[in-house]
């Protein structure tokens, strides 16, 4: 089976074509990028407050066991 024949022109547009696609790739992984430091410092924040607010969380005391008064 013969190979088609490719122009340069053709050739020129393949690399075109794909050095688009790598740049919108680039520019997506730029953004993942900012999005995942987002997501970190969100996530640090809000580690840091749910661990403050169970340091400021009152712990009522139980007073055990309830004893039960029985008349006779």
């Amino acid at each position: 089976m013969p190979y088609p024949k490719y122009t340069k022109a053709d050739l020129e547009e393949l690399v075109s074509h794909q050095l688009e696609n790598l740049n919108a790739m680039h520019d997506l992984l730029n953004i993942m990028k900012v999005q995942n430091d987002l997501l970190e410092n969100a996530n640090k924040k809000l580690k840091n407050e749910i661990s403050d607010f169970k340091r400021k969380q009152v712990k009522y005391p139980t007073g055990g066991k309830r004893k039960r008064w029985f008349m006779p």
